[in-house]
């Protein structure tokens, strides 16, 4: 697999069951619609995505979903019914990740930093790239070393006022709705997450892993000591200078 990128776009040629959606936005204080016609939508996808497709169909959908790309990102099909094409994923990491680092003698180092929020990663795959490959693919151009299995792939779209997110199931196949979905972002994102667990999988980390934490901790703990240093002796000052305002100059005898 190459890749040829930069941190803010990627580019790669690579040849569990779904949650439920949960809301990530504001509500809305106006009146919505009624909701009997979104559930109809909603159940119409759905059988769309779980029935199978003729190479005709297919064809047709790839045509029409070329015809209203505007960023160049094609779907080219095959000699069969497989397809290939790209796809947009926005890194939502909010952990810090363990990267192999440079060689330190006969051992190769491995450190812990936060990646850059909000780049979105460009990747070239066919319609039979699975969720789970793509995740691997996306932390293998990092040089990532945690356990994939932290990690999911999950699809967003914005309907009445609302955003909603839903994990893919690991043998989903990402080109697929993007094709079913059409180019509009609006429609279909994806993005990479930790794993919604509720609670954090320790013992999903290595010794090393966990040491890196901590010290990623007692970094953070000191700079709130020195920050609240700062702001409690700012605040001493000005009370001091206060008292020398209300005392006025010393008398003289």
């Amino acid at each position: 697999m190459t890749w040829n990128s930069t941190m803010s776009s990627g580019y790669s040629s690579l040849e569990e069951d779904s949650e439920e959606y949960f809301f990530t936005a504001r509500t809305s204080f106006f009146k919505k619609p009624p909701a009997k016609a979104t559930e109809g939508k909603d159940v119409e996808k759905e059988r769309e995505q779980r029935r199978e497709f003729s190479t005709e169909e297919i064809r047709q959908k790839i045509e029409a979903y070329n015809s209203m790309t505007k960023d160049h990102l094609k779907m080219t099909l095959g000699s069969s019914s497989e397809y290939t094409g790209f796809i947009k994923v926005l890194m939502d990491l909010r952990r810090p990740v363990t990267v192999r680092g440079g060689h330190k003698g006969a051992t190769v180092s491995e450190e812990a930093f936060y990646l850059p929020q909000e780049v979105n990663m460009i990747l070239h795959i066919s319609s039979n790239t699975t969720a789970r490959q793509v995740v691997v693919a996306l932390l293998g151009k990092f040089k990532v070393v945690d356990n994939p299995a932290k990690y999911a792939l999950y699809k967003r779209c914005r309907r009445d006022e609302q955003v909603y997110v839903c994990k893919l199931a690991e043998v989903e196949c990402p080109l697929f709705l993007r094709l079913l979905a059409g180019p509009d972002p609006d429609s279909l994102s994806l993005v990479l997450r930790e794993q919604q667990t509720g609670e954090v999988m320790w013992d999903a980390f290595s010794i090393p892993e966990l040491r890196n934490f901590l010290l990623i901790l007692d970094k953070e703990e000191q700079e709130q000591k020195e920050a609240l240093v700062r702001r409690y002796k700012l605040y001493r000052n000005r009370l001091e200078e206060a008292l020398r305002q209300h005392r006025g100059p010393p008398h003289r005898v």
